[in-house]
């Protein structure tokens, strides 16, 4: 007489994968990203960036205050100069929020990813909140220090910063926000391109390039859609959550067309929130199809 057992399927095996909680997949995703090298290389340029040129905007502020200027232009200034890396940090957050996907596929690490976490969500989630929340942070921090730096270099140049304005911590905290946004932004970009140069240069091509055409077509053609749609992109949008605008006047944004769109803060923040769920949810839809 024979004897057919049947193998026992254990409870480990049979969750293999699908039992994987979100909170263990952040954990695996965040010790990746803090061991990549270029992680800390991005952070790295961006603090420097974000305080470098707010102590050298600071230096040379006499160039930008003119005589009998009123506190309200001075403390204008002031947030102008303190913020002034931001498109710069901007540049950086592109390529790093990019180069967190891409260069997993790179690697084919990214077949370990979804071989732990089949379903593939989590996975994707965990990877752009840690990349939003980790460059918030990093330029927040740099941002307070470049304030702390800049304050009394400004001072020395006859420019007093109010700290006691909301509007100033508003500014600081939008352009940490402008920054963290591209870099999600960019990480959607890198997740449907799957390349390194392609998402690179895609994320580069939407904060750099775009607004220079956007420019172009403004001057040859200056009509008031093209500066109403030039507000729904990115970096217009980015600029708008930390723009501080003197009697309708801004030091960093195009002058505004009669007639054309002008977001607030808060609907800025609606639009970039918009990209990053859009751009993620396609990038969703194709790593799902995809057999990597």
């Amino acid at each position: 007489m024979t004897t057919t057992t049947t193998p026992r399927t254990t409870g480990h095996a049979h969750t293999a994968g699908s039992g994987v909680s979100f909170a263990r997949v952040l954990r695996s995703e965040w010790i990746k990203l803090r061991s990549l090298r270029s992680t800390a290389w991005c952070f790295a340029v961006i603090v420097v960036l974000l305080i470098g040129f707010a102590a050298l905007g600071a230096a040379l502020s006499s160039a930008f205050v003119g005589t009998g200027s009123t506190p309200s232009q001075q403390q204008s200034i002031a947030v102008t100069i303190i913020t002034f890396g931001s498109p710069f940090a901007q540049l950086v957050a592109a390529v790093l929020g990019a180069l967190v996907i891409t260069g997993e596929y790179g690697t084919g690490m990214v077949r370990s990813t979804f071989t732990a976490v089949p379903r593939r969500t989590a996975a994707l989630v965990a990877k752009v909140v840690l990349v939003g929340t980790s460059t918030f942070v990093v330029s927040l921090v740099a941002l307070a220090i470049a304030l702390l730096v800049a304050t009394p270099l400004l001072a020395g140049q006859d420019v007093d910063v109010d700290l006691g304005d909301g509007r100033l911590w508003a500014s600081v905290v939008g352009a940490a926000a402008a920054i963290a946004f591209t870099a999600m932004i960019a990480f959607g970009l890198g997740a449907i391109i799957r390349n390194g140069a392609g998402g690179i240069a895609a994320a580069i091509g939407v904060v750099f390039v775009l607004p220079i055409i956007f420019g172009i077509a403004q001057g040859l053609i200056g009509k008031a859609w093209i500066y109403t749609l030039n507000e729904f992109t990115p970096p217009q949008a980015s600029a708008r959550l930390y723009d501080y605008p003197l009697d309708g006047t801004s030091m960093i944004t195009m002058p505004a067309v009669d007639g054309a769109v002008v977001l607030e803060p808060w609907q800025a923040l609606l639009v970039l929130i918009g990209w990053v769920v859009v751009l993620f949810t396609v990038a969703l839809a194709l790593v799902k199809r995809r057999d990597v």
